[in-house]
């Protein structure tokens, strides 16, 4: 039996050359010498690749380069440019349909294309005029969608603003609000209110997140909050699904509360419902510094397991009724009740505006959809086209970390278990299987890890060093006892019975605490703050797609070629001078590192900058000095910045300074002899983000909107 196992590959290896190579007679195998198989070249995987058709999971890739090249134009392109290109592409396809490997490239150029229109499609339906300045006054609106609540506050989104006064109208479809926690509000309601209603901001760093260009493609024109008088002057008509999923949420999230204390309630919370509001900050790093932050963000590994684990336990225990078994497909009945589970989890957690669990729902559904259509459900395929749904359904996304590492993690792992899928060899005992179990949580934690790594990094300057650990020690608690419960919960809510499995959840999520703050204890020290380009990403995302393309060991080329890659194109330099836009915030560094010229500790961009650059923002320099006209500090290098506000010191202090910050028009003949950021530098570009140049002493100067002409950017019309 054992000769026989062994022989059959060696018999299918020469069956596979001889169909490779026809024409060539195979050579004799040498008795006692069976043949070795030979290394595949990379010619001969791209042409297996491409044989197979596998250039279909490049077209996301192709979709996500033409969405980034869009993205970073300086100018909105031309319609007619657009449409004409689309043309020409489809007149080459018509010529060309004979020729396949012109078709191939089509595919890719037509990705491309199909990427660069896909932003301004979505801004013709969705999109919405940004707010231009600050408005203040008594308005009705209809409540869209309550984002999160707690017992301070409230954040909603609104549409179908009508002011009391003609003067107050505003041109945008929705706002996001802050309100008071009463009266109660659901969606389909009405409200009034007096209303500030605020301009979006824009990035608070260069390259960092971009509130406005988020905001414009969701439809939200502005953000604001309730200054006083909220009233519920009508609810809504007739039965509101929407309505009626919060209430769910809302009573779920209640009978938690109930019966936990407040951290573990919060966590539960952000599990079950998608709430994460309550969650302390102190609770974030902690869940953080041990790579945990994921598991309160609902996810691929949630729907996982409580969609996947619903699938085997209907599918085993099905399989126990032999007469049943023998007459109904079992497994594609398990696979239905599995994408139903998936399904309802989805509602949930939030619907479709919860874009990492619909992600993750759509490509579950994609694996049940290949059990019921008698197929391989784990396949860089499925992946490819679960990718272009979501791409379709929401393309700003694709610039959110969410999206990012979700995608690096999923092609990572499908891609791995390409790779290493092998036949289990025989039953194995409870033990082994156990070990092996853990084994492969601490694979998958490894692989994710490594896959999530650039982009974690690049978003959230941070990296867990012992993630890895912290996750093969708190993955069995999360999949075995936490999420399993979670699930009984809430099933057993309708009938009163949730206290016991509630209680059995929080144990978990107390234990799972535990672990994440042993391991962030255990990380300190050795913890690194790394300062990215978009470069890196740009690079992370090509060898991401040579590794989903190419099917066997030469695929590992791609990831490896990102390390030099980065280490040559994709690192940055930290600033020497912030400023803030909205603020009076101005950051400088010094020998011991950043200290506050003017403004506060603490503020929101102040707080940014110091997660930004991994360290902290505070106190004053030892030599600043301040008069009623203007301050004068001293930086790294002995560079001399004066932050002016009055005119009156333009005179002095424009000849004295390298850099003068002023909040007010700084005059022509200043520039002349220093580096000037004035009042229409702040308004344009926001906040600014300077770098000393020692050898030319001049500041290179990166304002954080330099696309100025996008439909994204407030500006006066």
């Amino acid at each position: 039996m054992a000769d026989t196992v062994h022989r059959a590959p060696d018999r299918s290896m020469a069956l596979d050359e001889a169909t490779l190579r026809p024409g060539i007679p195979s050579p004799p195998a040498v008795a006692g010498h069976p043949k070795r198989p030979q290394w595949p070249t990379l010619a001969g995987d791209l042409a297996s690749a491409l044989e197979d058709r596998r250039i279909f999971v490049l077209v996301p890739f192709a979709v996500l380069f033409g969405l980034i090249g869009y993205r970073i134009l300086p100018a909105e392109p031309e319609s007619w440019a657009l449409a004409a290109s689309g043309a020409a592409l489809f007149a080459l396809l018509l010529l060309c349909r004979s020729e396949l490997r012109l078709l191939r490239l089509l595919a890719i150029a037509g990705g491309l294309w199909f990427g660069a229109v896909l932003l301004p499609l979505h801004a013709h339906f969705f999109a919405t005029p940004l707010l231009v300045s600050p408005v203040y006054g008594a308005f009705e609106a209809v409540v869209d969608e309550v984002l999160s609540e707690d017992e301070s506050a409230r954040r909603i989104i609104v549409s179908g603003l009508v002011p009391d006064l003609p003067r107050n109208a505003v041109d945008i479809r929705r706002a996001r609000l802050f309100t008071p926690p009463d009266p109660p509000l659901q969606p389909g309601d009405r409200i009034r209110a007096m209303l500030r209603l605020a301009p979006v901001p824009g990035p608070v760093v260069p390259g960092g997140f971009d509130g406005q260009f988020g905001a414009y493609y969701a439809g939200i024109g502005a953000y604001g909050n309730v200054t006083s008088g909220l009233e519920r002057v009508a609810s809504a008509e007739g039965w509101h699904f929407r309505r009626m999923v919060d209430g769910l949420r809302s009573d779920i999230a209640a009978r938690i509360a109930a019966i936990l204390g407040q951290q573990p309630a919060a966590i539960a919370t952000a599990m079950t419902v998608g709430d994460q509001s309550s969650i302390t900050d102190e609770t974030r790093e902690i869940m953080a510094g041990s790579g945990l932050a994921h598991v309160y963000s609902i996810s691929g590994l949630h729907l996982s397991i409580i969609a996947g684990g619903t699938f085997f336990v209907i599918r085993a225990g099905l399989a126990t009724l032999p007469g049943l078994s023998q007459r109904l497909p079992v497994k594609k009945l398990a696979a239905i009740v599995g994408i139903l589970t998936a399904c309802g989890y989805l509602m949930i957690a939030g619907g479709f505006s919860n874009t990492p669990a619909f992600r993750s729902t759509l490509m579950l559904g994609l694996v049940f959809g290949a059990i019921l259509a008698g197929r391989r459900a784990l396949t860089m395929r499925n992946v490819a086209i679960a990718a272009l749904v979501i791409i379709v359904f929401d393309p700003a996304s694709i610039f959110r970390p969410s999206f990012q590492l979700s995608f690096a993690a999923v092609v990572a792992l499908i891609g791995a278990y390409e790779t290493l899928r092998r036949t289990p060899d025989g039953d194995w005992s409870a033990g082994r299987r156990m070990i092996r179990a853990v084994g492969g949580t601490a694979l998958t934690s490894l692989i994710a890890g490594l896959a999530t790594l650039l982009f974690s990094a690049y978003h959230f300057q941070q990296t867990a060093p012992l993630g890895v650990l912290g996750n093969v020690l708190a993955m069995p608690i999360v999949g075995f006892v936490i999420m399993p419960f979670a699930l009984v919960s809430v099933l057993l809510m309708p009938l009163g019975l949730e206290h016991l499995p509630v209680l059995v959840m929080g144990w978990g999520i107390e234990v799972m605490l535990l672990i994440a703050q042993w391991v962030t204890g255990m990380s300190e020290g050795l913890e690194s703050h790394p300062l990215l380009t978009p470069a890196a990403l740009v690079i992370g995302l090509l060898g991401l797609a040579w590794f989903a393309f190419f099917t066997t060991a030469w695929r590992v080329i791609g990831p490896l070629a990102i390390i030099p890659g980065v280490l040559l194109f994709g690192f940055d330099r930290a600033p020497d001078v912030l400023i803030a836009d909205t603020t009076q915030a101005v950051a400088l560094r010094g020998d011991n590192g950043f200290s506050l010229v003017t403004g506060r500790a603490g503020t929101f961009a102040v707080n940014v900058w110091s997660e930004q650059y991994g360290e902290p923002i505070e106190g004053r320099p030892a030599d600043l000095r301040c008069d009623s006209h203007a301050c004068l500090a001293t930086g790294i290098g002995g560079l001399r910045v004066s932050v002016v506000t009055d005119r009156n010191a333009f005179a002095e202090d424009c000849a004295r300074a390298d850099l003068v910050i002023a909040r007010l028009p700084a005059p022509l003949s200043c520039r002349s002899t220093a580096q000037v950021i004035d009042a229409e530098d702040l308004r344009r570009g926001g906040v600014h983000h300077l770098i000393w140049d020692e050898a030319e002493r001049r500041f290179e100067v990166r304002p954080a909107m330099v696309d100025l002409e996008r439909p994204w950017r407030i500006r006066e019309r």
